[in-house]
């Protein structure tokens, strides 16, 4: 693959302004297309198969679609004077339910007067909307015009709130100034790696045009396929880190390459022939990584997986192309615009005399390297996960509001009330025996506080009964409610019970039964990729329980920031109403059921960048003299600082993250952060180095039988550069 890529290299750097302007081109056209055209999006939530999802059909079916997640749209008034009952504020309040009448698409709008939707304190109120024909997949934007249309009732000093109304895949994950801080960060760790700004220019002009062909093709992509709303923060995130490194260790290969007086477009030849396999390889790895989501048992998850893969596939293409163009092009100019007193340092320095140091002590710094893994582990077996509720969005937030004046009026758990639908075998009313059998059967189960009249459909074969639980959403005892009435067994009745409380708890049970299948497919198929690249089983195996390990640690860090709630409020999260000051500072947040097997996605796939980098230049190292250790030393001290710059630029733009208000965004942010930054420093800096001057000459052993078979990829592109390798000596075994 290695004579491949050097070719393919090298013909870009001899036509480097037609690669640059088929790859600028691309870009305009695939971004410009999906401005023009639009990129639509899917709020499609729903997973085949369980219960909640069954409740929700049946639903559909026999009430239509204003009672489905988006076609019913709940309004929450409150008085900070007086009582909603005083005529005058009664009068404002059936004005603007008139007004709300009045707005395409509404079918029924139930005033808190004739509803009992008045709280026991008479201050708060809640006004229930219903529509159909409408777009169902643009909650807010429905919301937004309901919520403008009850005015008369601001107009007369009232407080009207939107409650929050919008299934997981609603919530969009707006980005502002996440994306420029990140890219600052990285030109900054850029100017500083290479000292020049002409090269540190490089990678994030390759890292753009990526993002942008990567978002075109996504954008256009949901003109023919659902597509959801995340994958655009999901694709930039990632897209933008992975193609800002890529465009890195190829700057970083070419640059000494450059300096060893090679002329520049052999330079370019030779440095996509060598890194360019190990950016194909790491890409595959991410690419596996996020696509093993498809398994999840999530059509939303599934589609995220593979379509935040396009990114990285651009940010290959455009390492292994546009990089070797703009290089070619710029000549040696590509260390002009030198920074003062950043001038260039040996690639080594200070890492080749740490790879030293750890090759003279590799059981000390190997138990040591364990001890602090497990040390930041620990906190793992703490972890909580859990439903979020809006209780824990940010103060100020609408949702939030409704939020806290849905508990303050109605209880906690009328902000995640349970719609139980049943399918009976004949016709029946509301008045008839076996439908008070099921309301009775249901207000009895321990935890919920009340349930409402039931409703049944024209064709009298559905009834519907909504239950309203002791406990918020984010209560891990509403999903134990949710069970308890899923067990009742009233004759005849085919029973379900749907809503946001009783789809995240199937989430988490899907969750659950998937995640071993998910980490054992990526554990597997990238190892197996590890296997084709460097032909070692020991170094593939090895490889891919680093990984996990890193995992180990990102996961502590969730736990110790969330779950036991050590500094939840220094990264901005909001204390619950009514908070004692230390509250405002420490307390738990539970973490979303999904949110570990997408970061285990994205972590593995990130990681084995480094392992790939790291072990080719080992490889490399240990092909030309068979030394073991001194190959350690060597592969450190050539790839520690670029990986070292590459992680600083990961963490950066996952830490700005952390600035955003929703708490999933948050969670992503200090994990990804965390397992980057231990990734490259503890694992990458002293265990992996350490492990392999343990095991000799084993890192590189291959059964002859396993060598026959497997093709010859040249991830580390050896032959390009030693035409006549030192012979790898394998160690005597019985197998």
């Amino acid at each position: 693959m290695s004579r491949f890529l050097g070719r393919l290299g090298g013909w870009c750097a001899r036509h480097g302004r037609i690669v640059l302007a088929l790859w600028v081109i691309a870009a305009a056209v695939l971004m410009g297309g999906s401005l023009v055209l639009g990129s639509p999006v899917s709020n499609d939530a729903t997973i085949p198969g369980t219960d909640a999802q069954r409740a929700h059909d049946l639903m559909r079916d026999g009430f239509g679609p204003g009672f489905e997640p988006g076609g019913t749209v709940q309004l929450v008034v409150y008085a900070p004077q007086g009582k909603l009952i005083d005529e005058e504020r009664k009068q404002a309040v059936e004005r603007a339910v008139d007004s709300i009448r009045t707005r395409p698409h509404v079918v029924e709008v139930d005033s808190p007067y004739r509803t009992g939707g008045i709280a026991a304190n008479l201050q708060i109120g809640l006004i229930t909307v219903r529509m159909e024909g409408h777009d169902s997949s643009k909650v807010a934007e429905n919301t937004a015009v309901l919520s403008k249309a009850a005015e008369p009732a601001r107009e007369a000093g009232l407080e009207v709130v939107p409650a929050d109304s919008s299934t997981p895949a609603d919530k969009e994950i707006t980005t502002g100034p996440s994306e420029i801080i990140g890219v600052v960060c990285a030109l900054l760790v850029l100017i500083f790696a290479f000292g020049t700004l002409t090269a540190a220019l490089v990678p994030i002009f390759t890292a753009l045009v990526s993002v942008a062909s990567g978002l075109g093709v996504i954008g256009l992509l949901g003109h023919v396929m659902d597509v959801p709303k995340q994958a655009g923060i999901m694709a930039t995130m990632i897209g933008l880190g992975v193609g800002i490194d890529y465009a890195l260790f190829l700057m970083s290969r070419h640059r000494k390459l450059l300096a060893s007086g090679l002329p520049v477009q052999e330079a370019v030849r030779r440095a996509v022939a060598s890194s360019g396999g190990a950016v194909v390889f790491a890409g595959g790895t991410v690419i596996i990584a996020l696509s093993a989501l498809m398994l999840g048992g999530f059509p939303l998850l599934r589609t995220l997986g593979w379509i935040t893969g396009i990114s990285v596939v651009t940010a290959v293409l455009t390492a292994i192309t546009l990089v070797p163009a703009l290089l070619g092009l710029l000549g040696h100019r590509v260390n002009a615009l030198k920074v003062p007193f950043l001038g260039r340092r040996p690639e080594s320095s200070g890492w080749g005399g740490l790879g030293a140091w750890v090759a003279r002590r590799p059981w000390g710094v190997l138990l040591g390297s364990v001890l602090v893994l497990a040390t930041l582990a620990a906190p793992a077996l703490a972890i909580k996960l859990g439903p979020l509720d809006e209780g824990y969005g940010a103060q100020g937030e609408p949702s939030r509001r409704a939020y806290e004046l849905m508990a303050t009026g109605f209880g906690p758990g009328s902000n995640g009330p349970m719609t139980v639908v049943a399918a009976v075998p004949t016709e029946v009313s509301a008045s008839d025996a076996v439908v008070e059998e099921l309301s009775r059967e249901i207000e009895g189960v321990d935890g919920v506080a009340h349930v409402s009249p039931a409703k049944v459909s024209e064709s009298g074969r559905t009834v519907m009964i909504q239950a309203v639980p002791d406990y918020a959403p984010s209560d891990p005892r509403a999903a134990d409610v949710v069970r308890e009435i899923r067990r009742l067994d009233v004759d005849g009745v085919d029973l379900h019970v749907g809503g946001e409380v009783a789809g995240l708890a199937d989430a988490a049970d899907r969750m659950a039964e998937r995640t071993p299948l998910v980490i054992g497919v990526v554990v597997l198929l990238s190892a197996l990729l590890l296997l084709f690249a460097f032909r070692a089983p020991v170094v593939a195996i090895k490889a891919a329980l680093m990984n996990l390990v890193s995992l180990g640690a990102a996961f502590g860090a969730l736990a110790l920031v969330f779950s036991i709630g050590l500094g939840t409020g220094l990264i901005g999260m909001d204390a619950p109403a009514n908070s004692s000051y230390l509250q405002t500072i420490f307390f738990s947040v539970p973490i979303e059921t999904y949110v570990p097997l997408m970061l285990f996605a994205v972590l593995f796939g990130l990681s084995m960048d480094y392992e790939v980098f790291l072990l080719t230049a080992v490889r490399q190292a240990y092909v030309k003299h068979g030394d073991n250790a001194r190959s350690v030393a060597e592969g450190l001290g050539s790839t520690g600082r670029v990986i070292t710059s590459a992680a600083l630029i990961m963490v950066a733009v996952f830490t700005a993250f952390i600035a955003y208000p929703d708490p999933m965004v948050k969670t992503f942010g200090v994990g990804l952060a965390v397992a980057i930054a231990v990734d490259a420093t503890v694992i990458r800096g002293f265990l992996v180095p350490a492990t392999m001057v343990l095991l000799g000459r084993w890192n590189w052993w291959c059964p002859r039988w396993l060598d026959r078979l497997l093709p010859n990829l040249s991830v580390e592109g050896h032959e390009e550069e030693e035409p006549r390798p030192v012979p790898v000596r394998q160690p005597v075994a019985r197998l």
